[in-house]
């Protein structure tokens, strides 16, 4: 039988537009040191230790083992490394636990995305002979998966305005996003998303700690236990692709079991307001479910965290008892390409 795998702690930095006075290191311990005091744990009591970042964002290779030394690799401990949303290294995390080897497992993301043109640096994700020497940047690939919809009738720009709206006012109360629900949805940027439409462009990190069985129960009173957890991916080619849904999604949802019952609350990545309406679709979201009630990632969308931090929010609700049945979504490429999804539950109350 599967041993009972569940979050038992969160943290995340208060995400700023930049950060160039801090490195990635300095960044990165503070959020470790306050996710490890939420349990009072050490590093020392970690069994397994996992990583999510991007060595493009840095612009070296191999950048993540210079944010080995917040951690601390010293003694050595069992680590490994994604290049991809700390989400993914969430998954490969729960596997690791699965596996008995380890009871205990801390999971970390972060990038810096100011220092650079993370528009064009996205490119690099691209089919790269037919795609990425056209350089279509994140925003304009946005834009065709956003005219899609509106040409299937499936949304239009109030509604588009309406997401926006709602997901800035949420995160008013929530310290760490850095917009709040004054923000005007703006001039086109690429037509029909306009600047209220896209993510903000900023710094961040996040940390959960994993436990499994009885460990999670002395770690934490409530905690979100993770019933499901599934990853899948569309065709790389955008051609060969309906932009207007997202299969992979639906069937990670599936394999997650996702669909048995309802949940109450759902935390999307959706970067772009028209990606909501997509996963909304894919998830069989109604109107009965709270979404993204943290703001979600257009009110802060530190690159490689946003995902780690949509399972974090997730479980933080459910920790804090505003939830019982939640789910989780990650994405990572162009127009939801990766998708990744996680069914975190409490304790029956």
């Amino acid at each position: 039988m599967n041993r009972e795998i569940a979050v038992v702690a969160f943290a995340q930095t208060d995400h700023r537009r930049t950060s160039e006075d801090i490195s990635e290191v300095e960044m990165l311990m503070p959020v470790l040191h306050e996710v490890l005091a939420r349990t009072g744990l050490k590093t020392a009591d970690i069994g397994f230790t996992c990583s999510g970042s991007s060595d493009y964002l840095a612009g070296r290779a191999f950048s993540f083992t210079l944010a080995l030394d917040g951690v601390g690799a010293w003694p050595p401990i069992s680590e490994s490394h994604v290049e991809m949303d700390g989400a993914w290294a969430l998954y490969e995390a729960w596997t690791k636990l699965l596996t008995g080897d380890a009871d205990t497992a801390l999971v970390y993301s972060y990038g810096k995305s100011s220092p650079g043109p993370l528009r064009d640096v996205l490119t690099r994700q691209l089919d790269p002979y037919y795609v990425a020497p056209l350089w279509p940047d994140s925003v304009a690939l946005a834009a065709l998966q956003a005219q899609a919809l509106v040409d299937a009738g499936d949304t239009d720009e109030p509604a588009l305005a309406a997401v926006a709206a709602r997901s800035r006012a949420d995160a008013t109360a929530n310290s760490h996003a850095q917009l709040t629900g004054s923000v005007p949805q703006g001039e086109y940027l690429v037509r029909p998303l306009r600047t209220g439409d896209c993510p903000p462009i900023g710094d961040g990190a996040a940390a959960v700690i994993l436990a499994a069985g009885d460990r999670a129960r002395e770690l934490c009173e409530r905690p979100a236990w993770i019933r499901g957890i599934d990853h899948r991916i569309e065709a790389h080619g955008l051609g060969v692709r309906d932009l207007t849904d997202s299969p992979s999604t639906r069937l990670a949802a599936e394999k997650a079991g996702a669909f048995q019952r309802p949940v109450d609350t759902a935390e999307l990545h959706a970067p772009f307001t028209s990606q909501e309406v997509v996963l909304r679709k894919a998830l069989k979201l109604d109107d009965g479910v709270r979404v993204n009630p943290s703001g979600g990632a257009l009110a802060a969308n530190p690159v490689m965290a946003a995902g780690l931090i949509r399972v974090g929010e997730a479980a933080a609700r459910i920790h804090r008892g505003e939830a019982d049945r939640a789910l989780a979504h990650a994405t990572s490429g162009p127009c939801l390409q990766q998708n990744l999804v996680a069914v975190l539950e409490g304790d029956p109350r």
